[in-house]
């Protein structure tokens, strides 16, 4: 089996640690102080604190802009942005229905206190849909 997964780069993996239990719900898979791994719903991601000796190991709120977002895939995409943002993210794209080629696909997303900008929705997408 392959797996692909994210590792977000942030200035104090403590604190992110922290926050996204408190915000997401992320359960610790393991923390190596520095570098951990987590996961939210069955979705696994990893932390790791900015590494000075290389400029490519920043968090965007250090770079100043960031080029990728995190997809999380819920059941009530609509409570967990709600958590987040009362919890100190930046409201992103309100939740709302989407008409996708496969159907109505509940969407919404958030900035986190890290820079990292997550787009959270239903599972529609993950039902192998064949497009166009």
């Amino acid at each position: 089996m392959t797996a692909i997964s994210v590792m977000l780069i942030v200035p104090d993996a403590a604190a992110a640690m922290l926050w996204y239990r408190e915000a997401l719900g992320a359960v610790v898979l393991w923390d190596l102080g520095g570098v951990a791994g987590l996961e939210v719903d069955g979705a696994p991601f990893f932390l790791h604190e900015i590494n000075p000796g290389n400029p490519v190991e920043t968090s965007p709120e250090h770079a100043g802009v960031t080029s990728a977002r995190v997809e999380l895939f819920v059941d009530d995409p609509d409570a967990v942005v709600g958590r987040a943002v009362a919890s100190g993210a930046t409201a992103g794209s309100p939740v709302e229905d989407r008409q996708m080629p496969w159907g109505v696909h509940r969407q919404g997303g958030f900035r986190d206190p890290f820079g990292h900008v997550w787009s959270v929705g239903d599972r529609s997408p993950l039902q192998g849909h064949r497009g166009g």
